[in-house]
């Protein structure tokens, strides 16, 4: 199963890697994490086919932090040049979009990203507070 959300800030994007490390179920799932000036799209692909309580509970925690996101052209032919196996960095060129994150949910790249992100711009806008 394919989840596609949009999310305001950095803080909720953490928020929902947590969560997923600390869910069994979603430990493996892949994460695809892109930056856009005014927030987060965030892909994730869940490894096994879920439950219907496991359905509803991760859709109540993604519409808790964000809302669903319907990809425009240019965001499909990211996702799919990422599934085709293309690295993200040429991806990023190919398309000119940020991929701050894709594979396994980890907390470091989002982390990073803020951090030269705001330290670059001297201060730390909303979408990364």
């Amino acid at each position: 199963m394919e989840y596609v959300y949009f999310i305001d800030n950095a803080s909720l994007v953490i928020r929902l890697i947590n969560f997923l490390i600390k869910t069994p179920l979603f430990k493996e799932s892949e994460l695809t994490v892109v930056n856009q000036i005014n927030g987060w799209v965030i892909r994730l692909k869940a490894p096994y086919f879920l439950t219907q309580l496991q359905y509803g509970n991760l859709r109540a925690f993604l519409e808790e932090i964000g809302y669903i996101y319907h990809p425009k052209v240019k965001m499909n032919l990211v996702f799919c040049s990422l599934d085709m196996g293309e690295t993200p960095v040429k991806v990023m060129v190919d398309y000119q979009v940020a991929i701050v994150s894709h594979g396994i949910p980890n907390t470091a790249e989002i982390e990073a990203f803020r951090l030269q992100f705001s330290q670059g711009l001297g201060y730390c806008p909303k979408t990364l507070a």
